[in-house]
């Protein structure tokens, strides 16, 4: 056709970056042999739909904008409702990423059920299952029927069509990478597909007022599946995460444009979906076992909210010629750092011992906070001295064998003394703001201030004997 033209270039399967001509590396990420050939097609009836992006407006002053009192509505599920910054904003694109099984879906569906209890209506729009496995998992959920309307179907322009007659107050593709655009050559899951999918889905969004919610795969790395232009593209890019031989999840909010990127959801996963923690605390010390050498509690941050988390720690001699790591919940080169200082500032040798480290409970640790924990857990199992059941410690330790301070002292010590906490270690840098805390307390505390790693054991071996 004369309107129809013809472009090739090479797009990296990795990253999505392009270029017009195939190279052996690609230039943006870095991996090789990654290069792959697109043809695309573009016709002027193709490039018709996308003129409104185009279409020329009037600057306005912020004055004279008025904003809708409904502009956000609540879900009543306070877990989903804070990492979203206080509940869906209408016209967002909202990303959604995590493993397979960890409960995407699951958390897709109780979240269209509190839409539909609102009394606004849903199109769920799936390829990855058909019609009755879609209806099979929504009456396990107890979704209204009425209000959840379904479509089983790869086209987006279908979905497109759909969503304009319906207009939903929600609309759910599961997943991005099952759907194509019969315009662009790419095949589907393509780089290519996804971002033009990505932005059509965005335009529906802002021209009709409804919210989007994408469900995306995630790469053997962790990243979401497709260019990274993606999550520039959206509004909120949300992950959920966990160990599936755990029930523990954890909703982290990786960017929002509409509230704070430093709330999380925290959830169980039981036989009727997902289920918000109130208790975060309570749930991951429940099982925690008597007084024994090689476990301590750390107080830890997620978002907002201070958690307690058990550290567990093994050291035994090894029989290899390079002593063994393994550390889950934990990460594993500051493991190997902390190993080193103690070895080196405070004189306790670890080169010869295989070295295990645990979080119970499937929690991870994401901060530095937790390094004077782990830290007394490893010396207190290899001298096989017990930690006292109720102590706490918090610090960061640094290559010098200083134990740094921490920030939020006041609510990680509010969340330990709520637990029935009551010997706690911390770094002396937060000795002001501490006091300044425990001062309004009334339950009497012991407290140990240490500036050293060296000091910390110190009052470890203090407090086993």
């Amino acid at each position: 056709m004369a309107g129809n033209k013809v472009k090739v270039k090479f797009v990296c399967a990795n990253c999505g970056a392009e270029s017009p001509r195939w190279m052996g590396r690609c230039p943006v990420c870095g991996e090789w042999n990654t290069m792959e050939e697109r043809t695309e097609r573009t016709s002027s009836a193709a490039v018709q739909p996308l003129a409104s992006l185009h279409a020329s407006k009037n600057p306005q002053k912020l004055s004279s904008i008025e904003t809708s009192q409904h502009g956000r509505f609540l879900l009543h599920m306070p877990e989903v409702d804070r990492p979203l910054g206080g509940g869906l904003v209408q016209g967002a694109v909202i990303l959604l990423g995590g493993e397979p099984g960890i409960g995407k879906s699951t958390l897709v569906f109780q979240i269209c059920r509190a839409v539909c209890e609102e009394g606004k209506s849903v199109l769920y729009c799936s390829d990855e299952e058909s019609e009755m496995q879609i209806k099979m998992r929504a009456d396990r959920l107890h979704v209204d029927g009425d209000r959840c309307f379904v479509m089983s179907g790869a086209d987006l322009g279908d979905v497109l069509a759909e969503a304009k007659k319906l207009r939903p107050k929600v609309l759910v593709v599961d997943s991005i990478q099952t759907m194509y655009m019969g315009e662009t050559a790419s095949p589907m899951g393509s780089p290519a597909q996804i971002r033009d999918c990505t932005a059509l889905l965005v335009r529906l969004a802002k021209e009709e007022n409804i919210t989007v919610l994408i469900v995306g795969h995630v790469t053997k790395e962790g990243n979401l599946a497709g260019p990274r232009l993606l999550e520039h593209m959206v509004d909120v890019v949300l992950y959920l995460e966990g160990d599936r031989s755990y029930q523990f999840r954890i909703l982290r909010t990786v960017k929002n444009r509409f509230g704070s990127t430093a709330e999380s959801g925290l959830f169980v996963m039981n036989r009727e979906g997902l289920v918000g923690i109130e208790d975060p605390s309570a749930y991951l010390l429940q099982r925690r076992g008597a007084e024994t050498a090689g476990s301590i509690v750390a107080a830890c941050m997620e978002g907002q909210r201070a958690i307690l988390a058990e550290i567990q720690a093994l050291s035994v001699r090894s029989v290899l010629a390079v002593p063994r790591r393994i550390s889950v919940g934990y990460d594993y080169n500051r493991m190997i750092v902390l190993l080193a200082v103690l070895e080196k500032r405070a004189r306790v040798p670890f080169s010869e011992d295989d070295v295990y480290l645990n979080v119970a409970g499937g929690f991870k640790v994401r901060e530095t906070a937790a390094d004077l924990a782990a830290a007394l857990a490893v010396v207190s199992v290899k001298w096989d001295a017990p930690i006292p059941r109720n102590m706490t410690a918090m610090g960061e330790i640094g290559l010098t064998g200083d134990v740094l301070p921490v920030s939020h002292v006041g609510l990680r010590l509010k969340e330990a003394m709520k637990m029935q906490m009551d010997r706690f270690l911390l770094p002396a840098g937060n000795k002001k703001e501490a006091e300044a805390f425990l001062a309004k307390q009334t339950r009497p505390v012991q407290v140990f201030y240490v500036e050293k790693v060296s000091e910390a054991l110190a009052v470890l071996k203090r407090q086993a004997d």
